[in-house]
């Protein structure tokens, strides 16, 4: 159903100390890390495919509450992407 999460970090460092920690009870570890891209992704150890990031924003603001954070789905293909846009804005949302 969820393709990946992600949290916007304004330290990446301090928090893949913390992330690393919190979520190896889970099962949880870090896969990817790379630090000068402010992105770390996690997932079931020992090698699965990582669906929860922690990422400095992209856009260059500091980290908020909604800044930095997704929710993304999976889809079959770019036209299932494009159907689920247009019926979002049909709905009321705006593209932004």
């Amino acid at each position: 159903m969820f393709s990946h999460v992600t949290l916007g970090v304004g330290d990446i460092d301090r928090a893949m100390a913390f992330y690393d920690a919190v979520l190896a009870p889970l099962g949880l570890a870090r896969q990817v890390s790379d630090r000068a891209a402010g992105q770390a992704g996690y997932a079931a150890a020992p090698a699965g495919r990582a669906g929860f990031w922690l990422l400095r924003p992209r856009d260059g603001r500091p980290a908020s509450v909604g800044n930095g954070t997704t929710i993304a789905f999976e889809a079959a293909d770019r036209a299932t992407v494009d159907a689920v846009h247009a019926a979002a804005l049909a709905a009321g949302g705006r593209a932004g």
